[in-house]
């Protein structure tokens, strides 16, 4: 696991601010950063690799950090960061809204579109950066939660918070661990989401929405069922197979298309956590009885064949 670390500490007064926004961008993504006094400026920031995330710690004096317009028209990736302060509240704006997030809760904020976070005083923050295509591979549309508060204190978003605090303790050398770790927190994350979602569309009577996620996690209990089919979905869910077809092509996939992409990333994250479990033993459990068309579909989904996958961990994502 790569931990890199820094610190105003050894930095002359005079570039500090400057000094910080590197970190900053190479941490996150480009800020403008307001200091309350530049001069005087403290903070400490550490940095975790762990395989899909990034996930760091940071400590400074109040601030205000400002995704603009002009850092954003040469981005690549779509990427969230869901934060979690430690200390004191945070004001944050995007999309329209603006909330303030106290310490037991947390915000998602999404790198793809101008926001301001800012703090009044002295904060520790922790910070997971992870990619939209892994997190919507765990949650549909992740959007629907940026720039709300998720309350952590209690349930599966304190497990999260919680994970996210242990895992800053971490050691270094727990290379292996860290990457599955990482993909674990993510999956925490979705399902903390997840549980959030339930109560508003249960305040809101959303039939239609609950039944694409009961649809959606009855297929994702029983990836490895040979049985696994659109009809037996309907039927499990207690809806008919034409309801089901219109209630995903709100996703813009068929039920088949998600039943497959869901079997290839459960997979996937089996190839990397079972390194000793052969490939076609693998690609049997999840519905592939043909090894040559597994290869082929986990390529076009992933960009590398899944001995690649195996072989090559930087190329994991």
């Amino acid at each position: 696991m790569e931990v890199t670390a820094h610190s105003t500490a050894q930095t002359a007064p005079a570039q500090r601010a400057a000094h910080w926004g590197r970190v900053i961008a190479d941490t996150y993504f480009p800020l403008h950063l307001t200091f309350r006094d530049a001069g005087s400026f403290s903070g400490m920031l550490e940095r975790r690799m762990m395989g899909p995330v990034s996930l760091s710690r940071l400590e400074t004096e109040p601030m205000q950090f400002e995704r603009r317009p002009d850092h954003i028209s040469h981005t690549r990736e779509e990427e969230y960061l869901i934060t979690v302060p430690r200390r004191s509240p945070v004001e944050f704006r995007q999309l329209g809204r603006e909330v303030r997030c106290d310490p037991g809760g947390f915000i998602l904020e999404r790198g793809d579109e101008p926001y301001r976070f800012s703090y009044g005083a002295a904060n520790a923050l922790s910070v997971l950066k992870v990619s939209k295509k892994a997190l919507s591979e765990k949650l549909r549309d992740p959007d629907r939660f940026c720039a709300r508060i998720v309350d952590a204190g209690s349930g599966l978003p304190a497990l999260f918070t919680g994970m996210m605090a242990q895992l800053h303790a971490l050691p270094a050398c727990e290379g292996q661990a860290a990457a599955v770790l990482g993909r674990q927190i993510v999956e925490v994350l979705a399902l903390a989401l997840d549980e959030r979602l339930d109560a508003d569309d249960a305040a809101r009577s959303a039939v239609r929405a609950g039944h694409l996620r009961r649809a959606e996690q009855m297929i994702r209990r029983n990836l490895a069922s040979p049985a696994l089919s659109p009809e037996a979905v309907a039927e499990a869910c207690g809806i008919s197979k034409r309801y089901l077809h219109e209630l995903f092509s709100d996703t813009n996939k068929t039920v088949s298309q998600f039943i497959r992409e869901e079997r290839l990333i459960a997979a996937r994250d089996m190839i990397a956590g079972a390194r000793a479990a052969p490939l076609a033993e693998i690609a049997y459990r999840f519905g592939f009885s043909d090894q040559a068309q597994f290869s082929r579909l986990f390529k076009a989904m992933f960009g590398m064949t899944p001995s690649d996958w195996r072989r090559n961990p930087q190329g994991r994502g």
